[in-house]
């Protein structure tokens, strides 16, 4: 595993990742390559570069200050190229209007503590504290470890959220230092979870089995993407392993499929090809829930993906 891990965002203010007011991290690098994921910038783990044609004003900033000679302004935009391209981030300072961006930065674990430091007082009004996401941030754990340990130094509430592929000794280490998860599951089919993910489910279902052991509060999340999981013969496997779980009753945040990461992929100059997605009807969603509901779960609707 890569143990020095870079942040794509840090966001303030954030209300539906865990409970109360929170400073959430996200981490660049994922095992899956899920087609529905709202951060493609997310998937690797290396820096990144970002450009919005429809941002850029045609300056030239970039292509003058560029020290490996890589830009190139065109009737388009800025077309980069990526053998010359060295990721100095260059460009994206000296651009006026934030058309090129790098996505992912260097931050010591002293950096990041600065960062959630500042927010105590809203943790402390709010119930609420930091979130750790991505991405995937347990592919980090020696770096994690060390942020989720100095949060419990400074009584700071520790939420991670994760798709829960990673080694079960990996999990259950950071659930000694964490008190809530957010959970992802994706579908119960092995078979169609590689399909679309590019992996397996059964590690990731062993582990919540685990997790759920260990008496940690876990908010369980379901991605509905209509034509990939949204039958209700999913959704009825999905509810009796939850209800199953060890400990009380869970949460269940079911999260509607809408393509608004399109721009994102466009950016990152990735070609997106959805397949099958669809965002699922107000109908099909409703009888979710009520299945889910059906089986002794919290479900609910969810604006957070």
């Amino acid at each position: 595993m890569i143990e020095t891990p870079l942040i794509f965002d840090i966001k303030r203010y954030a209300i539906n990742d865990g409970p109360g007011i929170r400073t959430t991290i996200f981490f660049k690098g994922c095992p899956l390559r899920c087609p529905w994921c709202h951060n493609p910038e997310s998937y690797s783990g290396q820096k990144e570069k970002m450009y919005s044609s429809a941002k850029c004003i045609g300056c030239g900033e970039c292509v003058k200050h560029c020290p490996n000679q890589a830009c190139r302004l065109t009737p388009d935009g800025v077309v980069t190229d990526p053998d010359l391209c060295r990721l100095c981030s260059v460009c994206a300072e000296v651009c006026p209007t934030n058309a090129t961006e790098m996505s992912g930065r260097e931050m010591s674990v002293d950096e990041i503590m600065v960062a959630i430091k500042k927010e105590i007082t809203f943790y402390d009004q709010s119930g609420g504290g930091v979130s750790f996401s991505g991405g995937e941030p347990l592919m980090f754990p020696v770096f994690l470890l060390e942020l989720l340990k100095q949060c419990g130094q400074n009584q700071i509430h520790r939420t991670v959220d994760t798709a829960g592929l990673v080694p079960e000794k990996t999990l259950l280490e950071v659930a000694e230092h964490t008190e809530h998860f957010l959970y992802d599951l994706k579908m119960m089919d092995s078979v169609n979870h590689e399909k679309f993910t590019g992996m397996g489910n059964e590690l990731i279902l062993r582990n919540l089995q685990a997790l759920a052991k260990t008496g940690r509060t876990i908010d369980i999340r379901i991605p509905l993407i209509g034509g990939v999981n949204d039958d209700l013969e999913n959704i009825e496997e999905s509810a009796a392993f939850i209800a199953g779980l060890a400990g009380p009753p869970r949460r269940v945040d079911v999260l509607s499929y809408h393509n608004i990461a399109s721009q994102k992929y466009s950016r990152l100059g990735r070609i997106h090809h959805p397949g099958p997605l669809a965002e699922p009807t107000a109908e099909r969603q409703e009888e979710v829930v009520a299945l889910l509901k059906n089986h002794g779960l919290d479900a609910r609707l969810s604006s957070r993906w």
